[in-house]
Protein backbone atom coordinates (compact mmCIF):
# COMPACT_ATOMS: atom_id res chain seq x y z
CA UNK A 1 0.00 0.00 0.00
CA UNK A 2 2.75 2.74 0.73
CA UNK A 3 4.39 2.08 -2.75
CA UNK A 4 1.10 2.03 -4.23
CA UNK A 5 1.02 5.61 -2.20
CA UNK A 6 4.63 6.73 -2.94
CA UNK A 7 4.02 6.44 -7.08
CA UNK A 8 0.68 8.31 -6.68
CA UNK A 9 2.60 11.02 -4.88
CA UNK A 10 5.78 11.00 -7.19
CA UNK A 11 3.78 11.05 -10.24
CA UNK A 12 0.95 13.41 -9.31
CA UNK A 13 3.68 16.40 -8.31
CA UNK A 14 5.88 15.39 -11.46
CA UNK A 15 2.98 15.99 -13.57
CA UNK A 16 1.90 18.81 -12.40
CA UNK A 17 5.30 20.74 -12.28
CA UNK A 18 5.90 18.67 -16.01
CA UNK A 19 2.30 19.99 -17.62
CA UNK A 20 1.81 23.45 -16.65
CA UNK A 21 2.98 25.92 -18.88
CA UNK A 22 4.41 23.38 -21.75
CA UNK A 23 3.19 23.50 -24.84
CA UNK A 24 -0.25 20.77 -24.72
CA UNK A 25 -1.59 23.47 -21.46
CA UNK A 26 -1.32 26.12 -23.46
CA UNK A 27 -2.77 24.37 -27.15
CA UNK A 28 -5.74 23.37 -24.60
CA UNK A 29 -5.81 27.03 -23.42
CA UNK A 30 -6.28 27.98 -26.95
CA UNK A 31 -9.12 25.38 -27.91
CA UNK A 32 -10.49 26.03 -24.98
CA UNK A 33 -10.81 29.85 -26.08
CA UNK A 34 -12.10 28.98 -29.53
CA UNK A 35 -14.80 25.70 -28.91
CA UNK A 36 -17.06 25.10 -26.40
CA UNK A 37 -15.44 24.15 -23.21
CA UNK A 38 -16.84 20.69 -22.54
CA UNK A 39 -15.81 18.50 -26.03
CA UNK A 40 -11.91 20.27 -25.79
CA UNK A 41 -11.62 18.95 -22.00
CA UNK A 42 -13.13 15.72 -22.85
CA UNK A 43 -10.78 15.06 -25.41
CA UNK A 44 -7.78 16.25 -23.52
CA UNK A 45 -8.76 14.47 -20.58
CA UNK A 46 -9.30 11.10 -22.70
CA UNK A 47 -5.93 11.58 -24.58
CA UNK A 48 -3.88 12.57 -21.76
CA UNK A 49 -5.03 9.85 -19.96
CA UNK A 50 -4.55 7.38 -22.53
CA UNK A 51 -1.34 8.53 -22.83
CA UNK A 52 -0.39 8.20 -18.89
CA UNK A 53 -1.48 4.34 -19.25
CA UNK A 54 0.38 3.65 -22.22
CA UNK A 55 3.57 5.39 -20.72
CA UNK A 56 3.28 3.89 -17.24
CA UNK A 57 2.68 0.66 -18.83
CA UNK A 58 6.03 1.03 -21.42
CA UNK A 59 8.13 1.56 -17.79
CA UNK A 60 6.79 -1.37 -16.12
CA UNK A 61 7.13 -3.53 -18.78
CA UNK A 62 10.39 -2.77 -19.88
CA UNK A 63 12.27 -4.16 -16.53
CA UNK A 64 10.59 -7.08 -17.14
CA UNK A 65 11.33 -7.84 -20.41
CA UNK A 66 14.91 -7.03 -20.62
CA UNK A 67 15.26 -8.70 -17.15
CA UNK A 68 17.54 -11.29 -18.41
CA UNK A 69 20.09 -8.60 -19.65
CA UNK A 70 19.55 -6.25 -17.12
CA UNK A 71 18.92 -6.98 -13.23
CA UNK A 72 16.32 -5.31 -11.18
CA UNK A 73 19.60 -3.71 -9.48
CA UNK A 74 21.00 -1.99 -12.36
CA UNK A 75 17.24 -0.78 -14.23
CA UNK A 76 17.02 0.82 -10.58
CA UNK A 77 20.16 2.90 -10.86
CA UNK A 78 19.39 3.38 -14.87
CA UNK A 79 15.66 4.91 -13.66
CA UNK A 80 17.76 6.77 -10.59
CA UNK A 81 19.97 8.12 -13.34
CA UNK A 82 17.35 9.26 -15.59
CA UNK A 83 16.04 11.23 -12.86
CA UNK A 84 19.02 13.35 -12.14
CA UNK A 85 19.23 13.90 -16.48
CA UNK A 86 15.68 15.31 -16.49
CA UNK A 87 16.28 17.17 -13.42
CA UNK A 88 19.26 18.92 -15.42
CA UNK A 89 17.13 18.86 -18.52
CA UNK A 90 14.65 20.75 -16.58
CA UNK A 91 17.58 23.21 -15.00
CA UNK A 92 18.75 24.07 -18.62
CA UNK A 93 15.15 25.36 -19.95
CA UNK A 94 15.08 27.18 -16.80
CA UNK A 95 18.17 28.89 -17.70
CA UNK A 96 18.10 29.45 -21.35
CA UNK A 97 14.57 30.91 -20.74
CA UNK A 98 15.11 34.99 -21.24
CA UNK A 99 12.27 35.88 -19.61
CA UNK A 100 10.03 36.46 -22.57
CA UNK A 101 6.89 34.62 -22.38
CA UNK A 102 6.18 33.62 -25.74
CA UNK A 103 5.52 30.10 -25.57
CA UNK A 104 1.98 30.85 -26.17
CA UNK A 105 2.20 33.12 -28.72
CA UNK A 106 4.49 30.17 -30.55
CA UNK A 107 1.49 27.46 -30.17
CA UNK A 108 -1.23 29.88 -31.05
CA UNK A 109 0.75 30.61 -34.03
CA UNK A 110 1.28 27.21 -34.80
CA UNK A 111 -2.28 26.13 -34.08
CA UNK A 112 -3.69 28.92 -36.55
CA UNK A 113 -1.31 27.83 -39.46
CA UNK A 114 -3.07 24.28 -38.90
CA UNK A 115 -6.31 25.68 -38.61
CA UNK A 116 -5.35 27.36 -42.39
CA UNK A 117 -4.72 24.69 -44.47
CA UNK A 118 -7.32 22.87 -43.34
CA UNK A 119 -10.20 23.17 -46.29
CA UNK A 120 -12.98 23.74 -43.86
CA UNK A 121 -11.67 26.33 -42.27
CA UNK A 122 -14.44 28.54 -44.01
CA UNK A 123 -17.32 26.40 -42.34
CA UNK A 124 -15.36 26.84 -38.80
CA UNK A 125 -18.09 28.99 -37.50
CA UNK A 126 -21.11 26.94 -38.80
CA UNK A 127 -19.19 23.45 -36.86
CA UNK A 128 -18.87 25.12 -33.84
CA UNK A 129 -23.07 26.18 -33.79
CA UNK A 130 -23.46 22.62 -34.27
CA UNK A 131 -21.12 21.50 -31.47
CA UNK A 132 -23.51 23.34 -29.23
CA UNK A 133 -26.52 21.82 -30.42
CA UNK A 134 -25.06 18.32 -29.85
CA UNK A 135 -23.71 19.03 -26.32
CA UNK A 136 -27.75 19.50 -25.53
CA UNK A 137 -28.21 16.55 -27.57
CA UNK A 138 -26.74 14.06 -25.97
CA UNK A 139 -23.48 13.95 -23.34
CA UNK A 140 -21.99 10.83 -25.54
CA UNK A 141 -22.07 13.14 -29.03
CA UNK A 142 -19.26 14.83 -27.69
CA UNK A 143 -16.88 11.92 -27.77
CA UNK A 144 -17.71 11.46 -31.65
CA UNK A 145 -17.58 15.33 -32.36
CA UNK A 146 -14.86 17.24 -34.69
CA UNK A 147 -13.57 19.13 -31.52
CA UNK A 148 -13.62 16.01 -29.11
CA UNK A 149 -11.12 14.50 -32.01
CA UNK A 150 -9.09 17.36 -32.93
CA UNK A 151 -8.28 17.93 -28.86
CA UNK A 152 -7.43 14.28 -28.37
CA UNK A 153 -5.23 14.44 -31.38
CA UNK A 154 -3.39 17.50 -30.68
CA UNK A 155 -2.83 17.14 -27.28
CA UNK A 156 -1.76 13.44 -27.88
CA UNK A 157 0.96 13.79 -30.47
CA UNK A 158 1.84 16.95 -28.64
CA UNK A 159 2.66 15.14 -25.75
CA UNK A 160 4.51 11.97 -27.47
CA UNK A 161 8.19 12.01 -26.75
CA UNK A 162 7.40 14.93 -24.08
CA UNK A 163 10.00 14.98 -21.14
CA UNK A 164 6.82 13.89 -18.82
CA UNK A 165 5.71 10.72 -21.17
CA UNK A 166 9.77 10.02 -20.74
CA UNK A 167 9.77 10.87 -16.98
CA UNK A 168 6.72 8.73 -16.61
CA UNK A 169 8.29 5.62 -17.95
CA UNK A 170 11.29 6.04 -15.39
CA UNK A 171 8.82 6.33 -12.86
CA UNK A 172 6.72 3.42 -13.32
CA UNK A 173 9.62 1.54 -14.03
CA UNK A 174 10.97 2.17 -10.45
CA UNK A 175 7.89 2.64 -8.55
CA UNK A 176 4.35 0.66 -8.20
CA UNK A 177 3.14 1.42 -11.95
CA UNK A 178 -0.99 1.64 -10.38
CA UNK A 179 -0.21 4.13 -8.30
CA UNK A 180 2.01 6.04 -11.15
CA UNK A 181 -0.94 5.78 -13.45
CA UNK A 182 -3.62 6.78 -10.39
CA UNK A 183 -1.27 10.34 -9.84
CA UNK A 184 -0.41 11.00 -13.38
CA UNK A 185 -4.35 11.05 -14.48
CA UNK A 186 -5.19 13.16 -11.55
CA UNK A 187 -2.01 15.21 -12.18
CA UNK A 188 -3.42 15.78 -15.59
CA UNK A 189 -7.08 16.32 -14.87
CA UNK A 190 -6.44 18.85 -12.59
CA UNK A 191 -4.01 20.52 -14.99
CA UNK A 192 -6.03 20.12 -17.94
CA UNK A 193 -9.38 21.91 -16.20
CA UNK A 194 -7.27 25.00 -15.04
CA UNK A 195 -6.21 25.35 -18.31
CA UNK A 196 -9.85 24.72 -19.97
CA UNK A 197 -11.61 27.34 -17.00
CA UNK A 198 -8.47 29.18 -17.13
CA UNK A 199 -8.18 30.76 -20.27
CA UNK A 200 -5.63 33.14 -21.11
CA UNK A 201 -5.21 34.77 -17.95
CA UNK A 202 -4.12 32.01 -15.98
CA UNK A 203 -1.20 31.21 -19.31
CA UNK A 204 -0.44 34.70 -18.86
CA UNK A 205 0.39 34.52 -15.20
CA UNK A 206 2.29 31.41 -15.42
CA UNK A 207 6.35 31.78 -15.30
CA UNK A 208 7.88 29.14 -17.73
CA UNK A 209 11.11 29.75 -15.85
CA UNK A 210 10.06 29.18 -12.56
CA UNK A 211 8.02 25.96 -13.76
CA UNK A 212 10.83 24.53 -15.31
CA UNK A 213 13.39 25.58 -12.13
CA UNK A 214 10.39 23.69 -9.93
CA UNK A 215 10.68 20.75 -11.90
CA UNK A 216 14.08 20.04 -11.91
CA UNK A 217 14.76 20.45 -8.21
CA UNK A 218 11.48 17.92 -8.03
CA UNK A 219 14.05 15.16 -10.22
CA UNK A 220 16.80 16.29 -8.41
CA UNK A 221 15.17 14.77 -5.34
CA UNK A 222 13.65 12.09 -6.87
CA UNK A 223 17.47 11.27 -7.75
CA UNK A 224 18.52 11.80 -4.29
CA UNK A 225 15.80 9.64 -2.97
CA UNK A 226 16.01 6.78 -5.31
CA UNK A 227 19.92 6.37 -4.85
CA UNK A 228 19.68 6.58 -1.29
CA UNK A 229 16.90 3.65 -1.23
CA UNK A 230 17.81 -0.16 -1.17
CA UNK A 231 16.98 -2.30 -3.43
CA UNK A 232 17.11 -5.95 -3.88
CA UNK A 233 20.01 -7.57 -6.23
Amino acid sequence: MSSLVQGLIKSLAMTVLSEVGDNTFFATVILAMRHPRRPVLLGCLASLSVMTVLSALVGWATPNLVRILISHKWAHHITTLLFFVFGLWSFWDGIKDDGDDDEFAEVEAKLNAELNSDKGTTKKKSKDDDELKKQKRSFLSQFFSPIFLKAFSVTFFGEWGDKSQLATIGLAADENPFGVILGGIIGQALCTVAAVLGGKSLASRISEQIVALSGGVLFIVFGIQSFLSTVES
